[in-house]
């Protein structure tokens, strides 16, 4: 009987380390789903906004067509777009939100000039190129969201017990959101835009 006894701990014993075992591998490959869940959706962020870019370019180069274009608004927007560019190649998010904020208020503010210049108005190449980078801002603000929530729950992840314990034995870290300025969450003054030059 006490040999029974003895062989049935060993199988419990034996079961509850398989259980634990079990549990950290799950828990460490839920870390690792997390961490390449946000390269992906960063990746996609990046393929947007290089694509963005790309039609920022071609928007400037439509604009300056016309002469009297208020160049300071173009400037403001090449010089964003650099900013932008350079904290996509080192992958900060803070300097990245800064320079999307003054990319997205130079659209804002070229776009309500736009209206000043009525054969840029109906420029085809203006037109398309507006119509498309409206696109891919809207597809940029979504994979922001994306990208924000997998680092939110990754952040969570291993900032709880148990799976703290496992994300510092295995160096996982936390992430940062990709945030904005205050500036771009407050209305526009269209009106403003159109006195301040």
């Amino acid at each position: 009987m006490i040999q029974t006894n003895t062989a049935l701990y060993y199988w419990i014993g034996g079961g509850l380390l398989l259980l634990a075992f079990l549990y950290f591998i799950s828990l460490y490959n839920y870390l690792v789903n997390l961490k390449n869940r946000i390269s992906k959706n960063w990746a996609n962020i990046d393929v947007l906004l290089k694509q963005r870019n790309d039609e920022l370019h071609k928007l400037i180069e439509t604009c300056k067509q016309y002469r009297d274009f208020e160049r300071s608004t173009l400037e403001a927007i090449v010089l964003a777009r650099n900013n932008a560019q350079a904290a996509q190649t080192k992958v900060n998010m803070a300097e990245l939100g800064i320079a999307e904020s003054a990319i997205r208020s130079g659209l804002t503010k070229l776009f309500a000039l736009a209206e000043n210049y009525p054969d840029l108005k109906t420029n085809q190449s203006f037109l398309q190129l507006q119509a498309r980078i409206s696109d891919l801002e809207s597809s940029i603000a979504d994979r922001r969201e994306l990208y924000n929530e997998s680092v939110n729950i990754n952040n969570i992840t291993i900032e709880q017990f148990p799976s703290n314990l496992v994300a510092h034995a295995f160096h996982f870290s936390s992430a940062d959101l990709l945030e904005f300025s205050v500036e771009e969450k407050q209305d526009v003054d269209v009106k403003k835009l159109f006195t301040s030059e």
